[in-house]
């Protein structure tokens, strides 16, 4: 076998490699993820919201493989998406006191904003808002990448 051969062999195995990888963690959150709740469980819970707002594919930092849309709806003991999220893994939603919409927002923000819960599913979701939390004095639901540190997306609420 001559160097050409080899050079060529190396770069492609290589390749594919990077390339499985990056399919894997695509797919992987897909694959794990539970069953999304129904239409139906949704709009039961979202009756009882105080608030509500839109995931829109369009703000500044998000992109192709990092959005939301739909309806969401925030109350006192669940936060509910009747809509959808790109898929990815550990997806986290936080409350915040200011609207954020970029990585770098989040970022010098995210000391002061509340976790919430984690999100497991990318069609329709809901997240228990935990009895300590007031979601009245937050104007902002967030959803972040905790391992890759990507903004999703954000909607204003009040």
């Amino acid at each position: 076998m001559n160097i050409r051969t080899l050079m060529v062999l190396i770069f492609t195995h290589i390749f594919v490699g990077a390339f499985g990888f990056v399919i894997g963690i695509y797919a992987l959150p897909i694959l794990i993820a539970p069953p999304s709740p129904s239409v139906a469980e949704i709009e039961e819970m979202s009756s009882k919201a105080s608030y509500t707002a839109e995931f829109v594919r369009d703000l500044r930092g998000s992109d192709a493989l990092h959005w939301g849309e739909g309806k969401v709806s925030i109350g006192n003991n669940y936060i509910t998406l009747m809509g959808k999220l790109a898929p990815g893994p550990d997806y986290k939603l936080y409350l915040s006191k200011e609207f954020v919409e970029t990585e770098s927002e989040v970022e010098a923000l995210k000391s002061s904003m509340l976790l919430v819960g984690d999100v497991k599913t990318f069609d329709n979701f809901f997240v228990d808002v935990p009895p300590n939390i007031n979601v009245s004095q937050f104007n902002t639901v967030v959803i972040w990448c905790e391992t890759f540190g990507e903004f999703i997306t954000s909607a204003k609420y009040r």
